[in-house]
């Protein structure tokens, strides 16, 4: 009996709860919802309004999900519905043909007369006049096609708004209920009847429908609803005043720019050095050896045939090449990527200024940033350094961060109450321990240095990008696909050795 009694209880407060939640039609969702709630499995309900009047629903009921889903499917089939009873799809068309054949008349016209006074160009005009012809010919049949095209999207539209009057009947007791599910434990969800949002999706429906619709059906556009009315002295002026501040620049820190550049110049020379000028087979050699040792006998095996590739193919020479300014590249990112990420990790001011900053490295094209760099360091191998650096160096900073924060606390706070000072944490404790974070980051950071090398190319970083692209200007397909398997190999090869580095701290797991 007290079972009962409870159960009863418990089903009072329960439809209390959706009497607060839904305000109106109490009684209609609290079967709905005690259904839904109660049964294992699918419970089928049809919500008439919603069906009916889907986004206004949803707006008066806050399910502002589900009345941006309804909105945007109920504005397209409105648009293929518009397009076939009142557009004119053809029209342009039918206009254009008109236009071809009433100056393919007048350049046969003009034909005949030069024929009859026996001009040396009257067959010419009778040609010109002949391809005018067949040109209106093609738009008068596109335009038919166009008119038939125009009927299908009718009957597309009709069967889509069909379709989704009835998937938002069916769909909107569901919805609703999970959203009482969620106001239940979060009471800011919205919840109960409110004409202010009905009034806003009405006014938000009557913008973006009334627009849309006159743009897709209408036959006569409106300019400045068709394209944005820009100001071009606006942006002749702002690529004006940019072009000044460049050259300025330029100008005044071209002592500077040089420094830099005569910097990375003899880094990649001494690079350079050992692997171009060094005979190739003692190269090959340690790089076999140092492969074997550090990742073992299947990476020692992958890295030997990807060298004789290479060999074989002829790209030896610039292969190394490009694993030099692979390698100046990537030897900055992680010297000045590092430190930069334990600064990140320590100080939030300095995380605050820098994520801003990576985040314009990572996102902004490549293709773009090569405009600064060719103006201040001009073309050839350095700038393509600084190009990979731009781009690569963002991996590195922030995992570097991410494994300094991810050292718990307990470890930090139990070395610092023993005495700890703040250099040791750093060398002993803190870096060992995101170790791993930061190797991750330094070999996405050089596997994001390599791909940067046909990019690279285009501002005269040479390599085995140059083959790529001098593939891509004349069509040269085979010459391509060799070069691009040689990057490939060069990205294997790489990526195995610097895999290798984890699996000694692997082992000791």
């Amino acid at each position: 009996m007290n079972t009962n009694n409870e159960t009863a209880s418990d089903n009072s407060v329960a439809i209390a709860s959706i009497h607060r939640f839904t305000e109106r039609k109490e009684d209609y969702y609290s079967e709905h919802f005690s259904n839904i709630q109660s049964n294992n499995r699918l419970h089928i309900s049809f919500n008439l309004c919603a069906a009916l009047f889907g986004p206004f629903w949803a707006a008066t009921r806050r399910v502002w999900g589900f009345f941006w889903i309804s909105s945007i499917a109920l504005l397209f089939s409105f648009i293929l519905l518009g397009q076939g009873l009142w557009g004119n799809l053809g029209a342009d068309k039918l206009a254009q043909a008109e236009r071809l054949t009433a100056k393919s008349q007048e350049m046969a016209l003009k034909g005949e007369t030069a024929l009859a006074s026996g001009a040396a160009n009257a067959n010419a005009l009778l040609r010109n006049a002949d391809n005018l012809k067949r040109a209106a010919e093609k738009a008068i049949a596109s335009a038919r096609e166009d008119a038939v095209g125009a009927e299908k999207n009718a009957i597309v539209g009709a069967i889509l708004l069909v379709v989704i009057f009835f998937a938002q009947g069916f769909s909107a007791n569901t919805v609703y209920e999970k959203q009482y599910c969620r106001w239940r434990q979060d009471a800011n969800v919205g919840n109960g009847f409110d004409n202010k949002s009905m009034l806003y999706g009405m006014a938000i429906i009557a913008f973006i429908y009334s627009l849309t619709l006159y743009r897709f059906i209408a036959s006569e556009q409106i300019s400045w609803l068709v394209e944005f009315p820009s100001d071009k002295a606006i942006f002749n002026h702002t690529a004006n005043w940019l072009n000044d501040i460049f050259d300025f620049l330029a100008q005044k820190g071209a002592n500077f720019f040089d420094l830099i550049t005569q910097i990375i110049n003899a880094f990649l020379d001494a690079i350079e050095t050992v692997l171009v000028d060094t005979p190739w087979p003692v190269i090959m050699m340690l790089i076999i050896f140092m492969s074997w040792r550090i990742s073992g006998a299947k990476a020692a095996l992958c890295t030997a045939t990807a060298l004789s590739y290479l060999a074989f193919f002829g790209y030896w020479e610039k292969s190394m090449a490009t694993i030099s300014l692979l390698g100046a590249a990537a030897t900055i990112c992680v010297l000045v990527g590092v430190p930069l990420g334990v600064l990140c990790a320590k100080n939030k001011t300095i995380d605050a200024i820098t994520k801003p900053a990576l985040d314009f490295m990572q996102t902004m094209p490549a293709f773009v940033y090569l405009i600064p760099i060719i103006a201040f360091f001009g073309t050839g191998k350095p700038p393509g350094v600084l190009a990979t650096i731009i781009f690569g160096m963002p991996p590195v900073v922030r995992l570097t961060t991410l494994g300094i924060q991810q050292v718990p606390k307990s470890i930090v706070e139990g070395a610092l109450a023993f005495g700890c000072s703040r250099k040791k944490l750093l060398l002993d404790v803190e870096l060992p321990l995101a170790k791993s974070s930061i190797l991750a980051g330094i070999n996405q950071t050089i596997l994001m240095c390599l791909s940067m090398v046909v990019i690279a190319s285009l501002i005269g970083a040479e390599g085995l990008g140059t083959d790529v692209l001098q593939a891509l200007q004349f069509a040269a397909k085979g010459q391509g696909l060799l070069a691009g398997l040689a990057i490939l190999f060069c990205a294997i090869m790489i990526d195995r050795i610097i895999q290798g580095v984890f699996k000694p701290k692997d082992k000791t797991e």
